[in-house]
């Protein structure tokens, strides 16, 4: 028996990385998923991998968000997860004072937007079937400062924790659950390879993780796993950090 079996889970930006690496695992685990990525090329392929539904899906437009979620519950026959998973971190978001409005602009409508859309058009599909789960995905950055910024991100993350409290304290009596999931670094092409083009990036990081190293793809997404599923029937409204201790981190091991 699997740990989702008989859930219908939405994950959004499921074309690659994370989002991709939750579309397979929830499946193997008994979900039925829906594939949604901007890409819709890249969704169609995961699709096509775990058995589930492709939706080419733009989560910072309402008529997108509200297509893609209508098009899961005729599929599917309801919807139980959201896992709102999207999101965008542009070269140009850095500084305050190098980052121009049109960048910050474009990163709030993803990362903000894109997550007030899935959850404004999504909860009422969780709400018909008596309850579910609502996965946002925030950031580490929204918890720490950093001297390396990006200005828009680390504010959009901010604004996804908030909005997750409110949602989970607003709809709890109502059997919806809304947990912000907080990665720390993971390893993934984009970040190493951003690491990498920056000599002593890598190194000015990880001296201040705990464990050493970044978090493997596969770490974050077992614990969404876990709160899309059952077992996490009483965490609600949370801050669901997994960063391997970074923010709980003064001095680390040499």
């Amino acid at each position: 028996m699997g740990r989702l079996d008989g859930k219908v889970c939405v994950i959004t930006g499921a074309g690659g990385g994370m989002g991709a690496a939750a579309a397979v695992l929830f499946t193997e685990e008994g979900a039925r998923v829906c594939a949604a990525d901007v890409d819709g090329d890249a969704a169609a392929r995961v699709a096509d991998e775990i058995g589930g539904l492709a939706v080419q899906v733009d989560v910072g437009d309402s008529a997108s968000v509200e297509s893609m979620y209508r098009a899961a519950a005729e599929h599917f026959g309801g919807i139980d997860v959201l896992y709102n998973n999207a999101g965008i971190s542009p070269a140009d978001d850095a500084s305050i004072l190098e980052t121009e409005l049109e960048a910050w602009e474009r990163v709030q409508a993803v990362n903000t937007r894109g997550v007030y859309l899935c959850c404004k058009h999504g909860i009422p599909y969780l709400l018909e079937r008596g309850g579910g789960s609502v996965i946002n995905v925030a950031s580490f950055v929204a918890i720490v400062g950093a001297a390396t910024s990006q200005i828009s991100y680390t504010a959009s993350k901010g604004a996804v924790l908030s909005m997750t409290r409110e949602l989970g304290v607003q709809f709890a009596r109502q059997g919806v659950r809304v947990n912000a999931l907080c990665p720390g670094p993971v390893e993934t092409p984009l970040l190493l390879r951003i690491w990498g083009e920056t000599p002593g990036a890598a190194e000015r990081r990880l001296v201040h993780l705990p464990m050493g190293r970044m978090a493997k793809p596969r770490e974050i997404v077992n614990a969404a796993l876990f709160l899309a599923g059952d077992e996490s029937s009483y965490v609600n409204a949370a801050t669901f950090l997994v960063d391997g201790g970074l923010t709980a981190a003064y001095v680390t091991p040499e």
